[in-house]
């Protein structure tokens, strides 16, 4: 496996691993904040119980969260050095804000929050969490903003392979990423709120805390089912925008090769990337797929193998490029030269394809579950199999989340930026057998640190909170 590959790869697990926390952190914040202002408003203590026992869960989330995300950026440099010199007036600009605005913000406020119950007015706490929900939402707003930009680069031109910075109120305002951080925070507010119910429904079939865990589970069944209604709308709304921005993405979903008027959505479908059409293509239901891309049954919707040869196109326009031309140049002096033809100026079909379909198939199941808890949210304890299937249901939205990056990610190959730099070019000179070692010392920590979590987590989730009138604080 080369180099390319293996970076790929690396950045791959530990940007995976670390979205782990992030998703529960962006939604059990806001969550958090509902308890406490409930509590505020009430003066009911079992809020600030509430509040207390799910803030110890989203502590610990928290802290390995940071760990695993200061080693993820530092990748930039170490893996894809080129692509940071190549981007970084740009791309690095906005990280540098997102930690100067949003992280800090966020981290003092979580030890005003930590530290200060009982020591400061319950206003002035309540304050505090509802800032850490804030700038926890903010700092991932920052993030795909970045990311966003790599999608879909405007706001810039690349001048000599340096992109260079036209106009940052545009690179700000970037359809695509909007669109694309309103799709992931969704779905991290419903991780969360599957994550309250599930633990609430096993201590509510236990006969556990009845009051506690009854009024977590009815706040959390409600704050779900908006939710899992509102994701899929939005999906859909984000697929219109990936459909303008990057048609060969809504291709690869679809694996659809050949552009085609009044296009039709098979039920039944399995890509043959080798050939470059489908093994079969069944149960058709016409015009199904021009309609959710464009809003019209006859519209045309671009195909793979022609959308290949366009954008292969617009990068040798705009860079100049040469098949010839080396892309990289590695510590040892070996020049890396690939090739790139127009049937090769399209995404890796089947991983996106297959994503696509494990996403959506579980935003299916996501409002299922929404709804039978919502109807339950009385009775649950009398209810254990459907308790135990919340609580089995709890790494569900991680798996869901994780297949929507994979759409977002891999179909956006073979560029780091669209049509503008590809992926091979922002490697940084290590050798091969440098990254696999990393990559490998990568997988055993995070083995260890998921493990962890995954303990902790358990055994204070199933410890359930102090006793009523408990002096002590979160920790």
């Amino acid at each position: 496996m080369d180099v390319v590959m293996l970076s790929r790869l690396q950045f791959a697990v530990t940007v995976f691993f670390h979205f782990i926390f992030v998703p529960l952190t962006l939604g059990l914040s806001v969550l958090l904040a509902v308890m406490e202002t409930l509590y505020v408003r009430s003066g009911n203590e079992q809020y600030k119980r509430m509040a207390k026992f799910w803030g110890k869960l989203f502590l610990i989330n928290f802290a390995l969260g940071v760990v695993t995300g200061i080693s993820l950026e530092f990748q930039f440099g170490t893996n894809w050095a080129n692509y940071s010199k190549g981007v970084g007036d740009i791309f690095g600009s906005i990280l540098a804000i997102e930690a100067t605005l949003a992280f800090f913000l966020e981290s003092t406020f979580i030890a005003v929050w930590h530290f200060g119950w009982d020591k400061v007015s319950k206003k002035v706490h309540c304050f505090a969490i509802w800032a850490v929900a804030f700038a926890s939402n903010l700092s991932a707003l920052w993030i795909i903003i970045a990311n966003g930009w790599m999608q879909n680069p405007i706001g810039s031109e690349f001048v000599n392979g340096k992109a260079v910075l036209i106009d940052f109120a545009t690179v700000l305002s970037n359809p695509f990423a909007w669109s694309q951080y309103a799709h992931t925070i969704l779905g991290a507010w419903l991780l969360a709120g599957f994550f309250v119910l599930g633990i609430s429904a096993l201590h509510l079939v236990r006969n556990n805390e009845k009051d506690f865990f009854g009024r977590s589970f009815k706040l959390a069944a409600t704050w779900t089912l908006v939710l899992a209604v509102a994701l899929p709308l939005q999906g859909h709304s984000h697929g219109v925008t990936v459909t303008k921005y990057q048609p060969a993405k809504l291709a690869a979903m679809e694996s659809h090769w050949e552009s085609a008027k009044s296009a039709p959505l098979y039920l039944l479908v399995f890509p043959d990337e080798k050939n470059r059409r489908n093994y079969f293509q069944a149960l058709p239901v016409p015009g199904m797929l021009s309609f959710l891309a464009y809003g019209d049954t006859q519209a045309e919707v671009a195909g793979l193998n022609q959308i290949g040869a366009a954008d292969f196109a617009e990068f040798v326009a705009k860079t100049g490029y040469r098949a010839d031309t080396p892309v990289a140049v590695m510590a040892d002096g070996e020049k890396i030269i690939r090739p790139l033809k127009p049937e090769d100026a399209v995404p890796p079909v089947l991983p996106t394809f297959l994503s696509f379909r494990l996403m959506v198939g579980l935003a299916g199941v996501f409002l299922v579950l929404a709804v039978v808890a919502w109807l339950r949210r009385k009775d649950i304890g009398e209810h254990p199999k459907i308790a135990r299937a919340l609580a089995l249901a709890i790494p569900l939205p991680y798996i869901c989340l994780m297949a929507g990056w994979t759409v977002a990610e891999v179909g956006r190959q073979p560029w780091i930026v669209h049509k503008t730099m590809l992926t091979v070019q922002g490697i940084s000179a290590v050798p091969a057998s440098s990254v696999a070692l990393s990559l490998a010392a990568f997988v055993v920590v995070y083995g260890c640190l998921g493990v962890l979590d995954i303990w902790l987590l358990r055994k204070y989730a199933m410890k359930g909170p102090e006793p009523a009138g408990h002096a002590a604080g979160v920790a």
